[in-house]
């Protein structure tokens, strides 16, 4: 006799059209979310561009190696999302199993966000091993110092959005999210600048801003899972010292593989910057500026990811291989299908694209906004590739098959995609744009390699028996 489902799949779609209707419903205020927190980072390009390049600069590698400490963290904890979904599908009222995961996922929350605060400390020795301008270092690492004490709240305040998101409230997170974009607007504004009787802090305020956000974020998670009648039920907080070694050790087994993952590809970005940073301060800028836009574009299908795990995890703790094949189509149609749209916007409106970043008619921005507009051109064409490698990663998430989508993307990126970018950024006439190129082509491989491995995933002995 089958078990009750979770009410996100309490009437099992059985056609792919109510499946697209029951992943849109999830994904969208998850990729809306998304959306929003790009936004609040956009926030913190728009105020620091404008103190000028070599602060644009600074800010763009100390959020490079924050961003991937965060990427990489939230990744590792982020297996809570399969764990919760799985518990829930196989049982409606999972209550201990949920509350064990989410509290053993806060408590690794806090490990790793200790490590990476280490690392965030040592970055100025960092960014001067691999090769940038000292000043540049200087400026970036004593902005990371700062920037460096909102990693907890981060990584913590995402292990709360899964959860809320895998109990069917992923609107929480959107409303969260916008107040965080107010928060920081605020906070850029006052800081930055000196505002409201506060001090110009310029670079060191847009960080100041960033953690008084992330801290915002976190205690309004708190807030709203105490209040809510539904959520409250799971006692979150209770008893909040007590172990569950094997939860979190099943947490770890499932997490360190996609917090490699995104390592890999986080780290092809990150260390696309630095490569960038050896060919020039305005080349930098310029990648900078780009790559937020190609970012932008990725939180729809990141958010489509992300409901992709919910709902192929939901099938998977259901046994219920039907359920996981709709669940796994209709989330690669509609990634796939929205970047077909940024592509297209991308190739044909380049710079009104990039004038929400930056003034494209200032003088003084003709050379940044000359060497993003070729980027884009790039970043046009990989985003089908882009979107495709993030769902894949998403639905094999849900299976919880993580060790072989992380030798992959390891391998695509950093050999395939990082090795053709040194080659083409140092070694041709190219230079930024074949950095850009080495990027494509990481894509387009683990895009390829992640969509056979899903195929294949019933002969690969990746479904639930």
């Amino acid at each position: 006799m089958r078990q009750q489902a979770h009410p996100l799949t309490a009437d099992v779609p059985r056609s792919l059209r109510a499946e697209f209707g029951a992943t849109l419903a999830l994904a969208w205020p998850l990729a809306a979310a998304n959306l929003l927190q790009m936004m609040v980072h956009a926030i913190d390009v728009i105020f620091v561009a404008r103190l000028g390049d070599a602060e644009l600069a600074a800010s763009s590698l100390g959020v490079s190696i924050f961003g991937l400490l965060v990427w990489t963290t939230t990744g590792l904890v982020g297996a809570s999302a399969p764990l919760i979904a799985a518990e829930l599908g196989r049982r409606k009222h999972a209550v201990r199993e949920v509350r064990r995961t989410v509290r053993m996922a806060l408590w690794l929350s806090v490990l790793t966000s200790i490590a990476a605060m280490g690392i965030c400390a040592a970055g100025g020795p960092i960014m001067i091993a691999t090769g940038q301008a000292r000043d540049t270092s200087e400026h970036a690492a004593s902005f990371l110092l700062i920037l460096m004490w909102g990693m907890f709240p981060m990584v913590a305040a995402s292990v709360l959005r899964i959860f809320v998101s895998a109990l069917g409230r992923p609107k929480i997170a959107t409303a969260i999210t916008f107040l965080a974009l107010g928060v920081n607007a605020l906070g850029n504004w006052s800081l930055v600048f000196g505002h409201l009787g506060l001090p110009a802090l310029g670079l060191h305020g847009s960080a100041l801003s960033s953690v008084i956000t992330s801290t915002v974020m976190l205690l309004a998670y708190v807030v709203v899972i105490q209040l809510d009648r539904q959520l409250r039920r799971y006692h979150l907080f209770g008893n909040w010292w007590r172990s569950e070694w094997a939860r979190f050790f099943e947490i770890v087994r499932i997490g360190a593989p996609i917090g490699l993952i995104i390592l890999a590809e986080a780290g092809l970005f990150t260390g696309a910057a630095f490569l960038m940073g050896r060919i020039g301060e305005v080349e930098l800028a310029g990648h900078t500026i780009a790559l937020q836009v190609a970012a932008l574009a990725f939180q729809i299908p990141f958010g489509v990811a992300q409901a992709a795990t919910i709902r192929v995890g939901l099938s998977y703790g259901a046994r219920d291989p039907h359920g996981i094949a709709l669940a796994g189509r209709a989330s690669l149609i509609l990634g796939i299908g929205f970047m077909t749209l940024t592509a297209a916007t991308m190739w044909l409106f380049p710079r009104l694209v990039l004038s929400i970043y930056v003034d494209v008619d200032a003088a003084r921005n003709a050379a940044l906004v000359s060497y993003a507009m070729q980027f884009l051109v790039v970043a046009a064409a990989f985003q089908l590739f882009d979107g495709a490698q993030t769902v894949a990663a998403g639905v094999l998430r849900g299976l919880q098959d993580t060790r072989v989508p992380m030798i992959i993307a390891v391998c695509g990126y950093w050999f395939a995609g990082y090795g053709t970018a040194i080659y083409l950024g140092f070694w041709t006439p190219l230079a930024g744009v074949g950095i850009w190129i080495g990027l494509a082509v990481g894509l387009v491989v683990v895009a390829g390699l992640l969509l056979a491995r899903w195929r294949l995933r019933a002969r690969l002995g990746l479904l639930p028996a």
